[in-house]
């Protein structure tokens, strides 16, 4: 063997009476950093950071115990008559999909109750949570586990004979899986990034979405070249087929959901009802019957030339307080004859006959004139003119 990767002597790191297990302490390096990136692109969103770290804690808690409870239930052989040691999480022992379906579950409860978007949060977490993954992958390193299958690659990790598995027991080097798995999930992390900037908006949850898809399909091959002992189905691991499962799951929503675009929302009417509801236009006016009307009453044409009149007001208001119930002055100006009634009122009192007068006088200027009227006797006399000619 010409090179290799030697495994580390110890798998803790002793600071005077203290001592860190490195698996425990690359966990918690992991999620401090992941935090970090979440507080960035939340802020960067327009968020509060401190909604983030408020998340964080809980989602945390929950994605250890269903990490632990995921590796308890999927390898219980290994606990038989130990079982105390299913709390031995320094030991190692953490099944990635547990915790992942765990700490989101929690984390969208909470971020819900603090009024935030559950798809929006995933999305921001997208990128964060593969690093977090990466960096923990770190602590396998420390305790010698989930290598794979011996190699003789210039990259091969020596495991300690204590910690190979019977089958390879002669063998030297093996295939650095946690290695592997760390380096595919910084690159995956990179590219939901680039994906973010090159094509921004999009559904939410798209991007957390593509982080299950893509993380799904690194653990397939990743997991098919381990050599530890694990529980399996139908002769296959049970992790190949819950990486199948989540895979296919993602896609699924990417293909139905996540590839259509955002619907517009619906704009609202500018015009609104008292009690909040949208009025209703008003139909626009038939132009064959409105030419029809016109030609058979001239008087309806005119009617209709006055700029100030209202659609349907009816032309020729028999008094100034029907032409004002229709929103519009009927023929002459009211209010200037009920002045003039007025001052020839106040003038009664001087010269009686003369206030007489002028009342009917207000009064005959107050009654609009039908025009309809005029335009008939014209039309009558146009007619009589006519036979008269023929």
């Amino acid at each position: 063997m010409l090179a290799s990767i030697p495994s580390p002597p110890d798998n803790a790191i002793s600071l005077g009476p203290f001592e860190l297990r490195a698996y425990g302490l690359a966990i918690a390096i992991g999620v401090l950093v992941a935090v970090a990136i979440g507080q960035r692109r939340w802020a960067r969103e327009g968020g509060d950071p401190a909604d983030i770290s408020a998340i964080a804690v809980w989602a945390v808690l929950a994605g250890l115990v269903g990490a632990r409870l995921y590796h308890v239930i999927t390898d219980w052989r290994r606990f038989e008559g130990r079982w105390h040691h299913a709390f031995a999480i320094w030991e190692g022992g953490l099944g990635i999909p547990g915790g992942l379906v765990a700490g989101v579950l929690v984390g969208v409860w909470v971020g819900r109750r603090r009024g935030l978007s559950g798809l929006a949060l995933l999305d921001m977490a997208a990128p964060a949570i593969p690093v977090a993954q990466a960096i923990g992958r770190l602590g396998n390193y420390f305790n010698q586990e989930l290598f794979g299958r011996p190699t003789d690659l210039p990259w091969g990790l020596e495991i300690d004979p204590e910690h190979r598995p019977a089958r390879y027991a002669t063998a030297g080097t093996f295939h650095p899986t946690f290695l592997y798995e760390a380096l595919w999930n910084l690159a995956l992390a990179g590219a939901l990034v680039l994906f973010e900037r090159r094509r921004p908006g999009g559904r939410p949850g798209r991007l957390f979405a593509l982080y299950v898809l893509g993380y799904a399909l690194g653990r397939l091959w990743v997991e098919a070249l381990r050599a530890d002992p694990a529980s399996e189905l139908l002769g296959v691991r049970v992790n190949i087929w819950t990486s199948l499962v989540a895979a296919l799951a993602a896609l699924t929503w990417l293909v139905l959901v996540g590839r259509h675009p955002v619907p517009a929302p619906t704009p609202t009417p500018a015009s609104s009802t008292a009690d909040g509801g949208a009025e209703e236009p008003a139909e626009p006016a038939d132009a064959e019957a409105t030419a029809a009307e016109t030609a058979a009453d001239p008087g309806a044409a005119a009617a209709i030339d006055e700029p100030s009149r209202e659609p349907g007001a009816r032309p020729g208001a028999d008094t100034a307080d029907e032409a004002d119930d229709a929103g519009e002055p009927g023929g002459p100006n009211a209010d200037d004859a009920a002045a003039d009634a007025a001052d020839a009122g106040a003038a009664a009192d001087g010269a009686p006959e003369a206030g007489v007068a002028d009342e009917q006088d207000a009064d005959a200027a107050a009654e609009p004139a039908d025009p309809t009227d005029d335009e008939a006797v014209d039309a009558s006399g146009g007619e009589r003119g006519a036979n008269q000619g023929s």
